[in-house]
This record gives C-alpha cells, sequence and structure tokens, in this order.
C-alpha cells in the first residue's frame, strides 16, 4: 500500500491508495510562510493521518508519492523552482522521507494528474493519451506506451507555453501567444469580461451581475439561451482550444485527448463543437482517429498519480 500526496500553495491532500481505491483521505493547511523543513514535517504527518484514518497501520506502508507545483526533478526527487513558495531546489524527498521513514518519490502535479487519469481514470483504455487541464492557465501531460513522458530532466509537457498566435497576447512565461493565454479558463473569463464590457444587452449579465462575478461557466449558459455575444466568446475559445490539441496531435498522436479542470464541466456542450472542429484539420484522422473526451477522478487525479508514480519506482 502507498500513500499519494498532491501538494498546493493552500493546502496539501493525502489519501491511501490500495488496490486502485483511495482511502483515508486528509488535508493540512500549506503556506509559503513555513520553512522548507516545517513543510516537509507537516506532510509526513499528513501521511500519518492518511493511514489511520484508512485503518491501516503505517508499517504497512511502502512509498510515499507527492505531486508538486513547479519544475520538478523526479529522478531526483527535487523541487527546482516553485516560485509559489519561493522553492529553489528544494530537497522535497529526501525531507519527507527523514520524518516519515519511508521511500518518497516526488513529480510534477499536472503529470501526477496525467499519471492518475491514465491508469485510473478516463485513459485507462488507451496506452498513449495526453491530460489538459484547463485552469488559471494550461497544464497537462503525456503518457507514451503506457508511461508518463518527462522529457529531459523532467522538464518536459509544458503544453501550455506552446504558441499558437505568434506576436499574440503576453504569457507569464515571458513569450507571447501562448497556448494558456487563449486556452485557459482563465483566458475565456477575461474574453467573456471584454465582451461585456463591448455590449451591456448581451444575456451575459442574466449570468453575472458584475464583471467579478464572470466565470468560466457563464458565457456557455448564455450560449444556450441563444446569445450572439456568447457564442462568439465559446466559438473563439474552441478555436484557440482547439488549435493547441491539433498540434499536440499531430506532434505526438495520441490514442485520447482528455481535457480536465472547470471548463471540462461542460462536457459535450464543450466537446461536440469542439471534435468537430478539431477533425478535420487532424492529419490522417481516418487512419489513426484521436478520442477527445473529459477527466472522470475530478480533484483526486492528483493523489491518484502521485501514489501511482510512487508505486512503479520502489
Amino acid at each position: 500500500m502507498v500513500i499519494g500526496i498532491d501538494l498546493g500553495g493552500m493546502s496539501a491532500k493525502a489519501a491511501l491508495l490500495n488496490k486502485g481505491v483511495l482511502t483515508g483521505k486528509t488535508s493540512v493547511v500549506t503556506s509559503k510562510e513555513d520553512t522548507s523543513e516545517a513543510t516537509a514535517q507537516n506532510l509526513a504527518r499528513l501521511a500519518f493521518e492518511a493511514a489511520e484514518k484508512a485503518g491501516v497501520k503505517f508499517e504497512e506502508i511502502t512509498a510515499i508519492g507527492i505531486g508538486s507545483p513547479g519544475v520538478v526533478d523526479s529522478k531526483a526527487g527535487i523541487v527546482v523552482n516553485w516560485t509559489n513558495f519561493d522553492w529553489t531546489n528544494m530537497q522535497l524527498s529526501r525531507l519527507v522521507s527523514e520524518y516519515a521513514n519511508k521511500p518518497v518519490f516526488v513529480l510534477n502535479d499536472a503529470n501526477a494528474a496525467a499519471l492518475g487519469e491514465a491508469k485510473y481514470g478516463a485513459g485507462r483504455k488507451y496506452s498513449d493519451s495526453i491530460l489538459i487541464t484547463l485552469g488559471t492557465g494550461v497544464g497537462g501531460g503525456i503518457m507514451i506506451g503506457g508511461k508518463l513522458f518527462e522529457g529531459y530532466k523532467s522538464a518536459g509537457a509544458e503544453i501550455g507555453h506552446m504558441i499558437i498566435r505568434q506576436g499574440g497576447e503576453l504569457c507569464t512565461c515571458g513569450r507571447r501567444g501562448c497556448f494558456e493565454r487563449y486556452a485557459s479558463a482563465g483566458a475565456l473569463i477575461r474574453s467573456t469580461q471584454r465582451a461585456m464590457a463591448e455590449n451591456q444587452k448581451s444575456t451575459l449579465w442574466k449570468f453575472a451581475e458584475t464583471l467579478k462575478d464572470v466565470n468560466g461557466r457563464t458565457a456557455f449558459l448564455a450560449r444556450a439561451e441563444g446569445d450572439e455575444t456568447a457564442e462568439k466568446v465559446v466559438s473563439d475559445y474552441i478555436v484557440a482550444l482547439g488549435e493547441g490539441i491539433v498540434n499536440l496531435v499531430n506532434i505526438i498522436r495520441p490514442q485520447a485527448i482528455i481535457l480536465g479542470g472547470g471548463v471540462s464541466n461542460e462536457g459535450e456542450n464543450l466537446l461536440a463543437p469542439l471534435r468537430e472542429y478539431v477533425r478535420p484539420q487532424i492529419y490522417a484522422y481516418d487512419y489513426a482517429p484521436v478520442e477527445i473526451l473529459c477527466a472522470t477522478l475530478g480533484n483526486d487525479a492528483g493523489l491518484y498519480g502521485a501514489a501511482a508514480f510512487s508505486e512503479e519506482r520502489q
């Protein structure tokens, strides 16, 4: 039995994975004000609590896996850089292992989610899949031949930072026109807000009293009522998302593209027009078709993936 931990900027979650089932879910508050040692100690304590809550003796736990934000050297178990916590070359694996007295394995959180969906979620029947998470930015993970592809020094699969519009909007990475500037939930919200500001009579205002109330669903809700402004917002968003997907498919050719994050909750309202846009642009689609579907594990994907990663590495 192993324990998976999903580390975030405000909290960390943990659960025990036993025969494909998560039990003993628990969480702890995290803060950038804590020292690296204090965070590691809290994560070790969290692992103890997960085992206890699951009714399992900690001696029976064989390993701990941690999905962490930032650039992660998974081979060394080091968080090379995580700006939110000002971490540089943080020896996360070693520190947590010292407190927990168990082998600890660390990987990027988006990669953990991709591995979780591939082994226990929407990607179970595919050997080759790509998870695209549509949140504040665009993250993702790539599975090839049933194994997680991390690239050189585990720094690959940063799919949100491929260019889909040369000279486009400035991204937080410093480049212009990145995928995540147009296909993230954040991008959808910004587009909706701009459209509302330009059209005070749009039905969009029915679903958001102020611009601050706009979320990833607003445009889809107004579109369902036939609002032309919302239709354009959603159509433009689908084109941007589709462009990135076509690029990924034509380069890597997975069997499936799996969409996660809040926007994916739109289900077929998102998937149907997206498939329609993407299919004619994919090279040799009839020879090697690609499924586009939504993730199924929700917020547990990272827990599943971190635990699975530790199972594979021990």
